[in-house]
């Protein structure tokens, strides 16, 4: 792994379809409306590909905290951008700021850290827990 820089921005963008939706991801009765789980999706995407230029090729990061707010709901049919600036690096530690926009506003906000691991590693821990 290369030193990750505080600053590195990476962004994610996706289009909402149907699937994406509140209403087919949860409870049918809520509006069409961009389902907070994919928003998040969406920021996570662009924090990974904020430090992926300074990973090796073994390497990867898992999300382990995410805390957000859903500003404004999007429908389908606009593109939502996911944008994300690394604020702190400990060790193999990322700290994140998040956010996701729909093309007219800033729909989400928050903060966001993710670990470092080797692929490798990982996959044989896996492994011995799961058999």
């Amino acid at each position: 792994m290369q030193t990750i820089p505080v600053g590195a921005k990476g962004s994610f963008s996706l289009v909402v379809t149907p699937e994406h939706l509140a209403n087919r991801f949860k409870d049918a009765m809520l509006p069409p409306v961009l389902a907070t789980p994919v928003m998040i999706m969406v920021m996570e995407n662009a924090a990974l590909n904020a430090i992926k230029p300074y990973l090796g090729a073994s390497e990867s990061a898992l999300g382990t905290r995410v805390d957000v707010r859903h500003l404004a709901a999007t429908p389908a049919g606009r593109r939502v951008t996911g944008e994300a600036e690394v604020t702190k690096v400990d060790g193999r530690r990322i700290e994140f700021t998040i956010q996701a926009k729909d093309g007219s506003e800033v729909i989400g906000t928050g903060t966001h850290e993710r670990m470092i691991i080797d692929l490798v590693k990982f996959a044989e821990r896996l492994k011995s827990k799961f058999g």
